[in-house]
């Protein structure tokens, strides 16, 4: 078998083209990447390398097997990975989610989660959720779209539901529900990293203008004083060092893309782990 360190030295020197910048691009002498592209000849049984008085440089089938070589290397990385990452599965359930609200609800439910989680921060992108949990890169990830595959399953957490903030002394604010439509042309407040919430106002809400701020503090300062109509839900109305609203009225946006479903996403083979934690997450959502 060929040690990945000789694909290696093959892969960089085919970026490279020289002998130099391999050995200094690997940290290592040059003598010993000569050494090392004499070996990988000798273990192939094929000339890899044309050697030049003042040059060398790949043959055809040295071409080739450089592009082979990033591809052995790539998946033994991917195999270390995976089984890092199922080892570590095994004792800390990793948790991602596509919107932010599924996130404040596992905060603030941490102490009483049964199993030791670790939540990541950051909004994850759904279109990997299969990937990541096959290389499981993740445990458990909260997804606004159901999952049913042959080595997925999903369960229902629970709604997130939609409400508009709007000064009291604004003409809607006498509402007792709004559409999207009624918000026309409005100004919004919102915090840029909201996960599918962003398309669902930009799509439904006419000639709106939305102010994106990229920390909580400035939505805080913002929602505090000045009179910009601003979103909250179901989830984060629970959140009370969120937003001040102590100015404004909310009212539920009744339009059905207000209403956002949202499941715990995971193996099937890893289901004995997870769903216990599941079950805690829909008993614990907000109503």
């Amino acid at each position: 078998m060929i040690d990945n360190y000789l694909l290696e030295e093959l892969v960089i020197f085919a970026e490279t083209k020289t002998l130099a910048k391999t050995a200094q691009k690997l940290m290592v002498t040059q003598p010993t990447v000569t050494r090392g592209m004499q070996k990988l000849e000798d273990e192939l049984g094929v000339k890899l390398f044309d050697r030049q008085p003042n040059k060398i440089s790949l043959t055809k089938a040295g071409e080739l097997a450089a592009k082979k070589a990033q591809l052995v290397l790539d998946i033994n990385r991917q195999f270390v990975n995976e089984i890092r990452n199922f080892a570590q599965s095994q004792q800390v359930i990793k948790i991602a989610s596509v919107a932010p609200g599924p996130q404040i609800v596992i905060d603030d439910n941490k102490p009483q989660l049964v199993t030791n989680s670790d939540l990541d921060q950051k909004l994850f992108d759904s279109n990997k959720i299969e990937s990541a949990l096959q290389s499981h890169q993740y445990s458990l990830i909260i997804t606004n779209r159901e999952i049913q595959t042959d080595l997925i399953e999903s369960r229902y957490l629970g709604q997130e539901q939609l409400f508009v903030n709007l000064d009291q002394f604004m003409y809607l604010a006498n509402q007792r529900q709004i559409t999207f439509k009624e918000l026309a042309g409005l100004s919004f407040v919102v915090l840029n990293e909201i996960g599918p919430w962003k398309q669902v106002i930009q799509d439904n809400i006419p000639n709106a203008k939305f102010l994106y701020q990229a920390e909580y503090d400035s939505m805080r300062e913002l929602t505090k004083y000045t009179n910009f109509p601003f979103f909250t839900t179901n989830i984060t109305n629970n959140d009370n060092v969120t937003y001040d609203t102590s100015d404004s009225v909310r009212i539920p946006i009744t339009d059905d893309s207000a209403t956002m479903i949202f499941y715990a996403a995971y193996l099937k083979n890893q289901r004995e782990n997870v769903s216990p934690l599941a079950k805690q997450l829909s008993n614990a959502w907000p109503q």
